[in-house]
């Protein structure tokens, strides 16, 4: 099998239907995993951070809770970079390339873990490298989208994305599993002593990172033998920049920034939101179930986005935000002996489901977006013909996909931060909320504005 492949019309229904759609399954099924994978490495901070003081760390909380803003930051800065490879190298390549990178922190946490005097700036740094997962999402996004054709976008980058993001309840939950015995025997290392509430247990907390790495490398073998690099997509890094004078990337990162930021922030900072509020709950028995919901109903988003209007999903789903954020308020502000956790759990999930219809929302009305603007820019320029203008508007859709996301991860540093200074502050974490509550009304009303009133500058 050839790995370049000269020719790519998904536009061309008889091409789509006699040998595109298998190619782009194949690459899409393979793209998956690897997402995921690269979301678990991203995400090891927020179960790893709960077990830290536990097993001799001491690290304060406000440290703790630095270590998993630092991840988040290194990944969507690194998200910024990535968002251009795949039309410079090749998607097959880059994926090879980014998904081999999660060994260097996913082993290197292995060992660091196992020492309770690692100093906090071996930890920062490794925080750091956990970017490298973080990373990969906007380059593993666009580059899905250029194998499907604009009907399928929602399915494609709502099943990579919603799957990919799997990643992250996966984590949390598989811990609760392979804690608390020896897998790798001598290989892996002894066990940590965990005191909590007052007992005594023997952890293997490195087995919460190898656990991953035979799963990596096999991915890594499976994209350099299945997946394929597009001879049509190639452009320059100058050329991809086009999209920063565009001011639909801007408004679309601002959307996306509300929905992913929230998804990946929430997720990160729930596990110690919740030991901080309930003490007597175990955050891991629980923490994890919100991401999955998301993760599952982004690729709902994505889909209900083919059917309906990509954009009335997006007004819906921040919406479902503003009411549910309200209600966890609600829920944390009660009197700490009456407090309902399951009430602030239930918001909570409800919370994460339209979090994940938004995600998949957004990413489905990009590619409506500007094909509705190539389509106004061709007929005012009469400068390109509708083939050339259809690639053009596929490479800056690529682009755009890959840098919002980028732009959409600082939530996973913001709403951390946001968390501790709100309570470092006014001893409570409503202020966050209601500063969530604000920004989620002012996307919903920037979306009503350019993109589904009546007179909307692109109506879509």
């Amino acid at each position: 099998m050839s790995h370049l492949l000269t020719k790519w019309e998904p536009e061309n229904q008889q091409f789509w239907e006699k040998q595109g759609r298998v190619i782009a399954l194949r690459n899409l099924w393979i793209s998956v995993p690897a997402l995921l994978l690269a979301f678990v490495v991203w995400q090891l901070w927020s179960v790893v951070v709960v077990y830290l003081p536990e097993v001799g760390f001491k690290y304060t909380q406000n440290q703790l809770m630095l270590l998993t803003a630092l991840s988040a930051l290194s990944g969507a800065t690194l998200r910024i970079i990535y968002a251009f490879m795949v039309p410079i190298f090749g998607g097959r390549k880059w994926t090879v390339f980014s998904t081999a990178t999660l060994l260097i922190p996913t082993i290197g946490f292995g060992i660091c873990i196992q020492n309770p005097n690692t100093s906090f700036a071996t930890m920062v740094i490794l925080a750091l490298l956990c970017g490298f997962g973080g990373a990969n999402f906007s380059s593993s996004m666009a580059n899905i989208g250029y194998f499907f054709p604009k009907s399928r976008k929602g399915f494609a980058t709502g099943v990579n994305a919603g799957l990919g993001n799997l990643g992250v309840p996966f984590v949390q939950f598989v811990t609760l599993w392979v804690i608390g015995i020896s897998i790798f025997g001598v290989l892996g290392g002894g066990p940590e002593t965990r005191i909590h509430n007052g007992q005594q247990s023997l952890v293997w907390l490195q087995n919460i990172t190898y656990i991953w790495v035979p799963f990596i490398a096999v991915t890594v073998i499976a994209a350099w033998f299945g997946m394929n690099d597009l001879a049509t997509v190639k452009a320059s890094f100058s050329e991809q920049s086009i999209i920063f004078k565009r001011k639909h990337t801007w408004v679309a990162c601002l959307l996306y920034l509300g929905t992913f930021g929230s998804f990946i922030g929430f997720s990160a900072a729930l596990p110690l939101l919740i030991k901080h509020e309930f003490v007597n709950v175990n955050p891991i028995k629980y923490a994890f179930l919100g991401p999955l919901l998301g993760s599952i109903f982004r690729v709902v988003g994505g889909i209900a986005s083919d059917k309906f209007k990509a954009t009335r999903v997006t007004q819906i789903s921040f919406l479902g935000m503003i009411v549910f954020s309200l209600c966890i308020v609600f829920f944390i502000s009660a009197p700490e002996e009456s407090r309902s956790f399951v009430g602030f759990l239930i918001s909570f999930m409800i919370l994460f489901i339209f979090v994940g219809l938004g995600n998949g929302s957004v990413f489905a009305q990009v590619p409506g977006i500007f094909t509705i603007f190539y389509q106004k820019y061709l007929k005012k320029q009469k400068a390109e013909s509708e083939e050339q203008m259809n690639e053009d508007a596929a490479k800056e859709t690529g682009a755009v996909l890959g840098f919002m996301g980028a732009i959409g991860a600082y939530g996973g540093f913001i709403i951390p931060k946001l968390y501790g200074t709100s309570l470092s502050y006014t001893g409570s974490y409503n202020l966050a909320f209601y500063i969530f509550v604000g920004f989620y009304v002012f996307c919903l009303l920037i979306n009503r504005w350019y993109y589904l009133r009546k007179n909307a500058e692109i109506r879509c």
